[in-house]
């Protein structure tokens, strides 16, 4: 960019797409576009053999104990509400904690807040100093 290489950083909700990245997306229009698990034409079996093959690929990665454990989103924003909704109203109980930093991207404080009021849990901001924020909490809520 005007003669320098691109570095880009706001990249909470997009980012700039390596090649393969390009490449491959380009293909899938071109060649394989069609709804996942939705039909019984040769598409839609290419295209839901790719997504499965993803989400194994996945599950390898972060070393899932299987790829059922790997559920896309369509972004970050949508995961921390499925996590907050999902898991949270089954494990989150009054009196607990949910730590947060205060360096916190407001679409990750509020599924937080909406699960503190409905559990009774209390919302706890972990200071920014530069370390890490987890290794300067002692437990102690009181400031």
């Amino acid at each position: 960019m005007h003669g320098q290489p691109l570095i880009y950083f706001d990249n909470a909700a997009t980012t700039q797409k390596p090649r393969p990245v390009l490449d491959t997306l380009r293909h899938y229009y071109e060649h394989d576009n069609a709804n996942v698990h939705r039909g019984i034409h040769e598409l839609s079996n290419r295209a839901t053999a790719a997504f499965e093959a993803a989400r194994a690929r996945a599950a390898k990665f972060i070393n899932a104990r299987s790829a059922d454990e790997i559920i896309f989103t369509r972004g970050t924003t949508e995961g921390i509400n499925l996590v907050a909704q999902a898991w949270g109203a089954r494990h989150v109980k009054a009196g607990d904690h949910i730590l947060l930093t205060e360096m916190e991207h407001h679409s990750n404080i509020v599924p937080w807040q909406l699960l503190a009021e409905r559990s009774g849990a209390k919302l706890v901001y972990l200071p920014s100093r530069g370390t890490s924020a987890c290794s300067t909490w002692t437990g102690s809520t009181s400031s």
